[in-house]
């Protein structure tokens, strides 16, 4: 019997480390989007998770302890298997400032706490549909 040509499911990133938060990003995802979530809930398990499987986007909080989210993020876009997968920050933190450092750390868009479901579930689409796009070249 041939196998089915469809297509793979996406797999998505939930690093909080508030588990009622990871829960709620993984409902939205889940139910809007239908990908898979998987949850880390500190940033030396979310550093692991990331070098180790590639994902279709990443959710990431900034306020976490050890590293912090920056912290996260800067190491993934150091070197690990999602150095180009796109990265949400979700974070109560919201001020320009703090935008700034995000998009300079590495992240491709920002959410604010208290989560907007269907503006988040529509962030999280576009970042993984606009994945499969080539890069523009310079030069």
């Amino acid at each position: 019997m041939a196998e089915s040509a469809a297509a793979p499911r996406r797999r998505v990133l939930i690093v909080d480390d508030e588990e009622s938060m990871r829960m709620l990003l993984a409902r939205i995802v889940s139910s809007e989007l239908d990908v898979e979530a998987q949850l880390a809930g500190t940033c030396e398990q979310a550093l692991r998770m990331a070098a180790a499987t590639p994902y279709d986007a990443i959710l990431l909080d900034l306020l976490m302890p050890g590293v912090g989210g920056l912290g996260v993020l800067r190491q993934i876009r150091a070197a690990s298997a999602n150095q180009a997968t796109p990265v949400l920050v979700v974070s109560v933190l919201a001020d320009a400032a703090t935008v700034a450092r995000c998009v300079s750390a590495g992240a491709d868009a920002h959410h604010a706490k208290p989560i907007r479901r269907a503006e988040l579930a529509a962030a999280v689409k576009a970042l993984i549909a606009g994945r499969g796009r080539p890069k523009p070249r310079k030069g």
